[in-house]
Formats: C-alpha cells, sequence, structure tokens
C-alpha cells in the first residue's frame, strides 16, 4: 500500500557495528532502517528519501521505498518482456507473423543491452533467441511455453540466453530515445549487413512498436510509448518492382513451355505455374487451389473465360511455427479476414490447361489439384528446381546471370504488370491480385504512370473531338 503518512528520524550513530550509521523513518505504522559505514553516505540516503517526499511521491508501507524506487525495483528486463509480448501473441498469430516477431525480437534484443562484454557468438545468440526464446511449443498440459523453458536447450544455447538476461536493459532504460534509435538502425539491416527494403524495416519497427504498446497499455510498465520521443528517418529505400528483370508474355510463355521440359515433375507443375502467371495468385495460393475451386465453362465454348475462386494460402515457413507441425501454414488470404474469397477471372489459355491437368493427373482426396511426389503440399523445393532447370533451359549464360526471371514469384510481377500494359482499371488489377490499391500503386508505381499517360491521351482525344463538334 502506498501513503503519504512518511515520518523521518535523524541518523542513529551504533558504535561497534561496520555499518554504524543507521537512517530510520516510519511509513504509516511500519519502521523502516537501512545502515551504511559512513556517515556521509547515510546523509544522502536521507537526503534522497526526503526529497522524494518533497516531490509528492508515495512511499510503500511493506518495503518503505518511494514510489519511483519500488517501480525500478519491479521493471522487468526487455528480455524478460519480449519473452512475455512474443508468448501473448503466440496463439492467435499466423506462422509467418509468429516467425516475424521472433526475428524483430531477436533483433532488437541482441541490441537492447548494458554491456557487450563477453557477448556470444552472433549466429549463436541470433538462433538462441529467434528459435529458443521467442518460439513458443505446446507443453504436455497442452498449454504453450516458450521453447528455453521447455526443457531440453543445448549448453551453447543456455549459455547464450544468460549472458542476455544477465545484460538485458530494464524496460524504462530500453525506452531511451539513443537505445530506439540504435534499435532502429538495426531493424533496417539484413544479416548480411545490407539495408533491408523499406517494407521490410516497417515490417519489423510495428513489431517492436507493438511490443513498447503491450508496455504501456497492457503492463504499465511505461507511462507512454517511447517512439514519441523519437525523430528518426530509414534509409531510403524502394519497393517499387525491378521490372528490367520481370518477363514479358513472350518469355513467360517460353518459361511455362520449358518448365513442362523438365520431365514428369515438370508437366504436373505447368499448370501450378500458370496460376501464378495466368490469375496472379502466389505460390502459397496456388498450392491450395482445389478443384472445387475451379468454375470452368464448357469444352464445346474453347474461348470462354472461367473464373477461379482463391481463399486459402500455405505458405511455407517451418514446422517449428506451425500448430499442427507442418512445414507450411495453412489460414487465409494475406491481409484478409479468415473466410474471404478472392474471385479472379481465367482466360480461355489457363482454363485448356487446368482441365487437362486434372484429366491428367486428378486430385488428391482433399481435391488439391497440385501434390507432391509422395502427394502432399508442392513445396518451394520441389517447384524452385523445376523453375531453375527451366530457366537455365531458356535464358542466355549472360541472362542466366542476371537476376531475370530469378525466382517463381516473378511469374505474379510479370501478370500485374501485363494486365496494367493491357490497360485493365488500377482499381481492378489490385482486387485480381489480392493487393490494397494502395500497395499495388507502391510497388507499380512505374507502369502506372505509363497507364495513365495512355489514359491521359484518350482524355485529349475525347476532349478534341467534343471541341470539333
Amino acid at each position: 500500500m502506498l501513503t503519504y503518512d512518511v515520518v523521518f528520524w535523524s541518523i542513529r550513530k551504533r558504535s561497534g557495528r561496520p555499518k554504524p550509521w543507521e537512517v530510520r523513518w516510519r511509513v504509516g505504522s511500519e519502521p523502516h532502517s537501512k545502515s551504511y559505514k559512513l556517515k556521509p553516505q547515510a546523509d544522502g540516503r536521507l537526503s534522497e528519501l526526503m526529497t522524494a517526499l518533497r516531490e509528492g511521491q508515495q512511499f510503500d508501507v511493506e518495503t518503505g521505498l518511494p514510489a519511483k524506487e519500488l517501480a525500478a525495483l519491479a521493471m522487468p528486463t526487455w528480455f524478460e518482456h519480449a519473452k512475455a509480448y512474443a508468448l501473448m501473441k503466440w496463439p492467435g498469430a499466423a506462422a509467418k507473423h509468429r516467425a516475424s516477431i521472433a526475428e524483430s525480437l531477436a533483433v532488437v534484443t541482441a541490441v537492447f543491452v548494458a554491456s557487450p562484454k563477453g557477448r556470444p557468438d552472433p549466429k549463436v545468440l541470433r538462433a538462441a533467441l529467434y528459435q529458443w526464446a521467442f518460439r513458443a511449443t505446446l507443453s504436455e498440459s497442452g498449454e504453450h511455453v516458450l521453447r528455453c523453458d521447455a526443457g531440453d536447450v543445448p549448453a551453447e544455447i543456455e549459455e547464450a540466453l544468460t549472458w542476455v538476461a544477465d545484460n538485458s536493459l530494464k524496460v524504462d532504460e530500453a525506452a531511451r530515445p539513443e537505445h530506439i534509435r540504435a534499435a532502429f538502425a538495426a531493424l533496417s539491416k539484413l544479416l548480411n549487413g545490407k539495408t533491408a527494403a523499406e517494407n521490410t524495416a516497417n515490417r519489423k519497427r510495428m513489431v517492436l512498436s507493438n511490443a513498447f504498446r503491450y508496455a504501456v497499455e497492457e503492463r504499465a510498465l511505461l507511462n507512454r510509448h517511447p517512439f514519441l520521443a523519437v525523430d528518426w528517418s530509414a534509409p531510403s529505400t524502394s519497393d517499387e518492382v525491378d521490372f528490367r528483370y520481370v518477363p514479358g508474355p513472350r518469355l513467360a510463355r517460353e518459361l511455362l513451355a520449358a518448365v513442362a521440359e523438365q520431365g514428369p515433375r515438370g508437366e504436373h507443375l505447368q499448370a501450378f505455374y500458370g496460376a501464378v502467371y495466368y490469375v496472379a495468385t502466389r505460390p502459397g495460393e496456388a498450392a491450395a487451389l482445389r478443384e472445387e475451386d475451379f468454375v470452368l465453362p464448357p469444352e464445346s465454348e474453347p474461348d470462354t473465360w472461367g473464373e477461379v475462386l482463391v481463399s486459402e494460402s500455405h505458405p511455407e515457413v517451418g514446422a517449428g511455427w506451425t500448430d499442427a507441425g507442418k512445414s507450411h501454414d495453412e489460414r487465409g488470404l494475406k491481409h484478409r479476414a479468415r473466410g474471404a474469397v478472392r474471385s479472379v477471372p481465367m482466360p480461355p489459355v489457363y482454363v485448356r490447361m487446368v482441365r487437362a491437368h486434372i484429366k491428367r493427373y486428378g486430385v488428391a482426396p482433399d481435391g488439391r489439384i497440385f501434390r507432391a511426389v509422395r502427394g502432399g503440399r508442392v513445396t518451394s523445393n520441389e517447384y524452385c528446381d523445376v523453375w531453375e532447370a527451366a530457366r537455365e533451359a531458356v535464358l542466355s549464360p549472360q541472362e542466366a546471370k542476371t537476376p531475370m526471371a530469378d525466382v517463381p514469384y516473378c511469374f505474379r510481377h510479370a501478370a500485374v504488370s501485363f494486365w496494367i500494359k493491357s490497360g485493365v482499371d488500377p482499381v481492378e488489377v489490385a482486387y485480381r491480385a489480392g493487393h490494397s490499391v494502395a500497395v499495388l500503386y507502391r510497388f507499380y508505381a512505374k507502369i502506372l504512370k505509363g497507364a495513365s499517360a495512355h489514359a491521359n491521351s484518350l482524355i485529349q482525344k475525347g476532349l478534341e473531338a467534343e471541341e470539333a463538334e
């Protein structure tokens, strides 16, 4: 209990004791005392206590301490708080978001330390934080616990975590502007030391912001969010797609044909890549497509468009981050409410590709039309191996050394950029791709500017025709 009922007594000397100078005071009905070796030490402590009372601080009856000192003693370290935050977020977070939280907390926790003395090897320290301190698992009782608290921790990991625990700043110290700026700088770098893309840096800073918001709003450890006191600008980067290395329609068709030439596995995956190119699905969305998701026109109408209903995504993230222990997550569409469905028109060429694929390979027991060799989900290792072989078959040796079509995701960029160049309204493009319009403009600004010029020319022609009447 806190109270203003505080009485101080004069310093008492007790001869014959190692610490003869005794400071005495009473809080409420409880007496308190503290002994010191030297009188100036006792004088200083009494002065501190009296100053706290003059400043309007209440004192704790049980400990006899001013409110601020009591709060400082109860203040957890950043490491303790970050673990609590990661565990709190775990049950309701998607697998990729769990990994993102752990990644961001691992970076800043290594920054929020009092001294670098005895710092563990960087790789060991990162593994200790990312894989053990901020990753949860199910206990025998069915509750989530952090891996570092579940037992069987390797010795070098245990040593790294002990170093962090011993050197971690208190939460209120970590919230100081100089430490926040250091954390921002660290979050703006990749593991290889290069500057991270703006979107990546913002995502990581948002995790830190939410962790501090948890300290302010839920745990009452801070009075205000520390970001408000920091004036900091991220290094300037661009999130725009580099269209020099995005395949055009001709190269895209050649890559699709080359995929089918990579043996039985390539033949099976051609329609998978077709989904990424012709309807701009993310690879994780393509992997989740089922036969029931396709609305195909009659075979007697070969030039009629179809429709695909995209409602799930199975992004790869690693078995340690999913509840089911699978290497991929099973969730709804990215940045959409659970159960949301995105309807995307299918051009006739892809209608024919899907129909031929189903006739030849059938579907998995759960209805998925794309599956791995052993019947499970198509993994990135599998489809990336096929992609790399197709890329080498199509590109010249000089082109193969560049980022041209370097990853399967480039087919999605190719699809979106082709739609924009074809004159499709940006709002419709954003919907089909599962983007917000703001994201579309951020990533495809250059192409959209070109489309705007075309639109301006059409408007100009219309105005001139009207004036001529």
